[in-house]
């Protein structure tokens, strides 16, 4: 099919009231990504060559969501939401655009895949004009039924619309719908609003191609792969799906998932062969993890990248910009934040670094703090390699402790530390012989007369 045009019309306008949400329900995530962008990248990944994308009046979220990040992609504006093929006619302007194929999709399908695209276009590719992928329901309730006589779709009854014989019927429309490109335009001319609800429905697309004599088939594909969301129910039906086949997917590419139903993956998590990662783990978006390293358990992952080898947890939190050298530690506690822990480098406990490097097999005892924020803005913590920070210390930025040196437990440094230096910046120690005594003795007393 690659010597075939396609375009892709997305319909992303609907409002969703009942996710009783002030965002529009396509921007939604699944995986950490929204419920739109999972499609636009199906689409793309099915050969779509331009994307036109359906949108509400004001949905501004979206419109900059289809922008950034699909150059192929166009927005237009369905000024008033009065069903399916009003909302394609919409993208009139770019249906008059040859396509050999137009597909039809929804922005509130998250899991629907390329091969499920692919099924309707090699539809189209081998003559159909009209092609449906419809899919075997247990329950039917509330879905289209794809009426079928030898072989041919002959028509998509809402159910609304449906007598009791035809809500009998378990093959149910999918909404995914292709057309032979010149062909689309010509169907919305015609397309009333005769039913129940008073809206134009896409479906009946199919009613009049075939009374034209056109060809109009029907396809099956798995239901799981054209699960919509209209509540936040669904919304983690269908995240409960994603996060299975992302699980599936990491373990048989050779990572070692110890306990799999209590890790999460967003949708662009990369793992290496032999990463090993315990239970209740998170990766949030953005994240790469190397070859041979270990992510123990309740640890959580954003925006960062860990070299191969690597062990980071258990409670650990990487935010973004964390990159993780080969073979280092990173241990339970510490959160790391836009800063870079070079090979070999150890940050075991109870630790906060943030913007910051973390010289190459540098040790960082516990409770060790980078004062990076001044209330208005972010300063640079630079410590050599091989530098030892003893327990508790605190490194006032903008600092840096130089190749080799030591700074004393406890410390609050200020100023630079030279290579191979020894820093100390604490307060006097004072003993006072038996004051502890005396002090219980005041104490025993003033509670006696209270």
């Amino acid at each position: 099919m690659n010597d075939r045009s396609c375009l892709a019309v997305i319909l992303a306008a609907g409002l969703g009231t009942r996710m009783k949400s002030a965002m529009p329900k396509v921007m939604h995530s699944v995986g950490g990504r929204p419920m739109l962008g999972h499609v636009l990248d199906t689409a793309t990944r099915a050969g779509s060559d331009r994307i036109a994308v359906v949108v509400g009046p004001g949905m501004k979220s979206v419109e900059d969501l289809v922008k950034a990040g699909h150059s192929a992609s166009q927005c237009f504006v369905q000024q008033e939401r009065a069903g399916t093929a009003h909302a394609v006619l919409a993208a009139l302007g770019a249906l008059e655009i040859p396509a050999d194929d137009v597909i039809v999709l929804y922005g509130d399908t998250p899991l629907v895949t390329p091969e499920a695209i692919e099924t309707v276009r090699r539809a189209l590719a081998e003559g159909a004009d009209v092609a449906v992928l419809g899919f075997e329901a247990g329950d039917p309730t509330g879905y289209g039924r794809l009426l079928v006589e030898d072989g041919r779709l002959m028509a998509i009854r809402e159910e609304k619309d449906a007598d009791e014989q035809e809500r009998r019927v378990t093959f149910c429309n999918s909404g995914i719908m292709g057309f032979r490109g010149a062909l689309l335009p010509e169907l919305l001319d015609v397309i009333g609003n005769d039913n129940a609800k008073g809206e134009f429905y896409l479906t009946d697309a199919v009613e009049i191609a075939g009374a034209r004599g056109l060809s109009v088939v029907a396809k099956t594909g798995p239901a799981v792969d054209v699960l919509g969301v209209n509540d936040r129910v669904q919304l983690a039906e269908c995240e409960a799906v994603f996060q299975a086949r992302m699980r599936r997917k990491a373990m048989l590419f050779g990572v070692t998932l110890v306990a799999p139903e209590t890790v999460f993956f967003s949708h662009d998590t990369k793992l290496g062969a032999d990463v090993v990662v315990e239970p209740n783990v998170v990766f949030g978006p953005g994240v790469t993890v190397s070859d041979g390293a270990i992510i123990h358990a309740f640890s959580h992952l954003e925006g960062a990248f860990v070299d191969a080898g690597a062990n980071i947890g258990s409670y650990a939190r990487l935010r973004p910009g964390a990159e993780i050298g080969e073979g280092a530690k990173v241990g339970n506690f510490v959160e790391i934040k836009k800063a870079t822990v070079e090979p070999g480098a150890k940050v075991n406990h109870l630790s906060y670094i943030g913007d910051a490097r973390v010289g190459a097999k540098a040790n960082i005892g516990a409770g060790t703090i980078t004062c990076n924020y001044d209330g208005y803005d972010k300063f640079f913590t630079d410590i050599g390699e091989g530098a030892f920070i003893g327990s508790n210390s605190a490194l006032v930025a903008p600092v840096s402790v130089g190749k080799g040196a030591l700074v004393a437990a406890g410390s609050v440094i200020v100023k630079d530390v030279p290579d191979d230096a020894l820093a100390l910046a604490r307060g006097q120690q004072a003993i006072k012989e038996g004051r502890a005594a005396s002090i219980r003795a005041i104490k025993e007393k003033t509670r006696s007369k209270g």
